[in-house]
């Protein structure tokens, strides 16, 4: 993976993680997860989010960092095996760039449900 210490890591790491799709299962953890479905990925992402959330409240900073990383990692793995795309996730954030959360999940639900009001 490249050293890159910014943004750009991330695709760095989606590339990685899109070449270990081809590797040994037996030898490469990527290949595993990829292996296992979409199902046994998210599961490891509820688990490794739910691992960030307590650091975050509970642990030291380089805890928190550590965490962090490895729910980036899996939610990569995810995107992959579901064929999603980096600059598809940062296109849509930089649609929402400006936009009130509250706003823009208001929207979300009026969009599931036009009848609601609220």
């Amino acid at each position: 993976m490249s050293k890159t210490k910014d943004g750009r890591a991330l695709d760095a790491l989606f590339a990685t993680i899109a070449r270990r799709r081809k590797a040994d299962p037996k030898t490469s953890y990527t290949a595993k997860l990829l292996a296992g479905g979409p199902g046994k990925i998210g599961d490891k992402v509820i688990e490794e989010a739910a691992e960030v959330a307590h650091a975050g409240l509970k642990e030291a900073r380089p805890r928190v960092v550590s965490e962090s990383a490895d729910v980036l990692y899996h939610l990569l793995v995810l995107w992959a095996a579901r064929g999603v795309k980096p600059p598809i996730v940062w296109a849509e954030l930089a649609r929402r760039e400006g936009t009130s959360g509250i706003a823009e999940k208001k929207a979300r639900r009026q969009k599931k449900n036009p009848a609601r009001k609220k």
